[in-house]
């Protein structure tokens, strides 16, 4: 996508004659993790109790999310399967997403380092679907093909909170099964559910599959928020409701969170699919934009400015409508098919609207400043994060340190002013 007809410096209706100061801030999150990720795996499925897999072709399930240690989870997992003398090959269960094509959830593994040779099995990203099962209240239960075809699938996945549905579960070995394998079916009928009925949807969808008895059990994830594996679990396929929402309790715990509730504006460097499903994490930044859902009490934050698109989302940049400003470069970098396509088939097309786009990092920031209306714009209430993941350092504007002043875990360096290269942007993203 190309905009070319807006001028630089914006010639903004009122411009704020200072920025605030902003003041590097790093936070000491809870930090579990497993230390060897190899043994933990092994002995997690040996627990698990599995029968004779001699001869079975086992599909091992990958996902789209970038996940620390995925690549040495599903090589594990490959390798004790195959010592058992099972088939063991990895399916793309990503429901819609790399625009719903199988070259393009092929190329999102290999960018996730998942390839045939990293996990050693084979992969499969065919995008074809059969029909398991109905559920009670009339839903399809869709399944990839080859998933389908195989013996037994052991789905693997990360527990974390999701960004279209609150409760009581998020993302992780339930929606591996109804929406990941589902394919772009059945991605597009759970989201048809809405976000008040999504979860209820995915658990019947799920449970129907497990009722198969296709379900070997499932490999569980949970991160800290330092993105490194905090917890590595099995599940047997009939606990794996319950267990689920305990892991869930847990990812939530060890999430990453902003050190202030009340904001005026939030600069966030840089948004993408890797980051969040939803470009940002909305459990971070305090906003669904859901008509049918209710926005969170916390965090407050008026306005959000959004400055780049990661390499690592190609283009897709679901999400982007979560914030109020963002600069010409982002758009720019905007692959509309694969934005398009993911705020389709879930639904969330408000997210996917582009919000107003200034021409350089300081005009969107001043922007987004012009738009308060504040009496005294230095003294705003500014943080600034490089993503909605990555927030054990963050930078805070002088106004909010008496907040954090004597906080456990904080360390805060001396304020300074933003610096911009002549173009605009800021000097340490340019």
């Amino acid at each position: 996508m190309r905009i070319t007809s807006i001028p630089t410096p914006f010639p903004l209706p009122v411009r704020p004659e200072k920025l605030p100061r902003l003041a590097k801030v790093r936070v000491t999150f809870p930090r579990p993790h497993v230390t060897d990720i190899a043994r933990e795996v092994m002995a997690q499925l040996d627990a698990l109790g599995l029968p004779n897999l001699r001869g079975k072709r086992i599909a091992v399930t990958a996902g789209s999310r970038g996940i620390r240690d995925i690549v040495a989870v599903l090589a594990v997992a490959v390798a004790w399967l195959r010592e058992r003398g099972a088939e063991p090959v990895v399916v793309a269960a990503m429901g819609s997403h790399g625009g719903a094509t199988s070259e393009g959830q092929r190329s999102l593994l290999a960018h996730l380092g998942i390839t045939e040779a990293s996990v050693g099995a084979p992969i499969h990203s065919e995008m074809e679907v059969v029909e398991l099962a109905r559920t009670t209240d009339g839903l399809t239960v869709y399944c990839d093909r080859v998933a389908a075809a195989c013996d037994a699938v052991l789905v693997v996945n990360r527990v974390k909170p999701h960004t279209g549905f609150a409760e009581p579960f998020g993302s992780g070995l339930m929606k591996m099964l109804a929406v990941g394998l589902g394919k772009a079916p059945g991605a597009a009928q759970i989201h048809r559910q809405g976000p008040a009925q999504m979860a209820a949807a995915i658990e019947a969808v799920a449970s129907a599959v497990i009722a198969t008895g296709k379900v070997l059990g499932g490999l569980a994830i949970v991160e800290n928020a330092y993105d490194e594996t905090a917890t590595i679990a099995t599940v047997p396929s009939g606990d794996i409701a319950r267990r689920e929402r305990e892991l869930f309790a847990e990812a939530k715990r060890l999430m990453p969170r902003l050190p202030v509730d009340n904001l005026d504006l939030l600069i966030v460097d840089e948004i993408g699919k890797n980051i969040s499903g939803s470009g940002m994490d909305v459990n971070v930044i305090g906003r669904w934009r859901l008509p049918s859902m209710p926005e969170p009490l916390s965090p407050r934050i008026t306005r959000i400015v959004a400055l780049r698109l990661s390499s690592e989302s190609e283009g897709n940049a679901q999400g982007v409508g979560l914030s109020d400003v963002v600069t010409r470069r982002l758009v720019d970098e905007i692959d509309p098919v694969a934005t398009y396509v993911n705020s389709i088939v879930s639904t969330f097309v408000e997210r996917a609207f582009i919000p107003l786009t200034m021409p350089s990092d300081r005009d969107a920031i001043l922007a987004a400043l012009a738009s308060l209306s504040l009496a005294e714009p230095a003294a705003a209430r500014v943080a600034r994060i490089r993503n909605t993941r990555d927030l054990e350092e963050l930078w805070l504007s002088e106004s909010l340190l008496k907040d954090v002043a004597g906080r456990p875990g904080l360390t805060i360096e001396p304020a300074a002013d933003l610096s911009f290269t002549a173009q605009g942007d800021l000097a340490d993203l340019a």
